[in-house]
């Protein structure tokens, strides 16, 4: 997980994403992204730490159909909204953000564990 400013494109910020996801994971070979993250990032991605980058695009603009591994990703995003602190953009920092994102997860993780 990175935080990063508003300032910043998805793109660019995708970067420090899988930098950062090949420091701590050495066997990932697949990444999938949204429709967003094409152009240099995909070779960039292969040529940098050999990964397959998959992007999962609607097909068409009117039909609900539910995109493949994109579920997970929205259903993610939609645990970390039961966080009061996450639900809206309270923190100066994105340090802070970051961290509050571990903390939700932690709590999550140990409620279910009860």
């Amino acid at each position: 997980m990175v935080a990063h400013s508003a300032g910043i494109q998805d793109r660019v910020g995708a970067r420090a994403v899988l930098t950062r996801l090949f420091c701590r994971f050495d066997t990932i070979t697949k990444v999938f992204v949204d429709g967003g993250y094409t152009g240099t990032l995909i070779e960039w991605a292969k040529q940098m730490f050999g990964y397959t980058v998959e992007v999962v695009k609607r097909t068409e603009q009117h039909l609900f159909q539910v995109l493949p591994k994109r579920w997970i990703v929205e259903r993610t995003l939609a645990w970390l909204n039961w966080s009061r602190r996450l639900s809206k953009d309270y923190e100066l920092l994105h340090t802070t953000a970051e961290t509050m994102i571990y903390v939700a997860f932690a709590h999550l993780l140990l409620r279910r564990l009860a």
